[in-house]
């Protein structure tokens, strides 16, 4: 990282040249918030976040958002860099991606817990997934948002679901049990929940430059995160 002074938002972005996670309020597993931190990932709480990046042993390297649920605010800034944005049009998740800069950007603690701010994380995803690659993370799952075709390998019955954020037509696909050649996704009408890999490589091709959703088991993060690294330095 390139390293911030404390300071107002003139500062900003905070520029990472490493993975970035963003840590909100809703569930996120400490015992993966220290591997993360282990693999020199970044660690940035989105408001309340940080208390469950404190809660795991950690400090945050900053802390982003309106801060109404930030606990101890005065003993965070003495640890560490407190943003205060107090506009309210956007949640704590989309300031804090608006006020970063990553190769890669874990989301933790975006979903859980309320069902609305899972819905708003999406949302979240879906606006930057043009310009950035984000990785939304569970306790099952990791989603990352793509644009255009994707290449990866999976293992034979591997569950890979392809989730349309909004209407979103398929071209081809290869390595998949069902393949989604011509298929038309969205929202209401069909999904592409549960598909398989055949094992070996998958390609998935949609016919334009919408974003959707590649679904993968939490096991795949660290391939997610390495792929997307390496695709943003290409």
């Amino acid at each position: 990282m390139q390293s911030p002074s404390r300071g107002g938002a003139e500062a900003l972005p905070l520029v990472f040249t490493r993975p970035l996670a963003i840590v909100g309020g809703g569930i996120a597993d400490p015992a993966l918030l220290r591997a993360l931190a282990e693999r020199d990932v970044a660690l940035v709480g989105a408001d309340g976040g940080a208390d469950a990046i404190g809660a795991a042993g950690l400090v945050p390297e900053a802390i982003i958002g309106d801060l109404d649920s930030l606990a101890d605010r005065p003993g965070w800034e003495a640890r560490s860099r407190v943003i205060h944005i107090p506009e309210q049009i956007t949640t704590d998740f989309q300031k804090a991606l608006y006020s970063t800069r990553a190769p890669v950007t874990l989301a933790l603690g975006m979903t859980g817990r309320r069902l609305d701010h899972t819905l708003a994380a999406l949302s979240a995803v879906l606006q930057v997934a043009p310009e950035r690659r984000v990785l939304l993370v569970d306790e099952v799952d990791v989603a990352l948002a793509a644009v255009g075709t994707l290449r990866f390998a999976a293992a034979p019955r591997e569950r890979v679901s392809i989730h349309p954020l909004q209407p979103i037509r398929f071209r081809r696909s290869s390595g998949l049990y069902y393949p989604l050649d011509g298929l038309l996704l969205e929202p209401g009408g069909l999904l592409g929940t549960s598909n398989e890999g055949i094992g070996g490589p998958v390609e998935i091709t949609p016919a334009d430059a919408t974003p959707w959703l590649l679904i993968l088991g939490r096991e795949r993060l660290w391939d997610l995160m390495e792929a997307g690294q390496a695709g943003a330095e290409e």
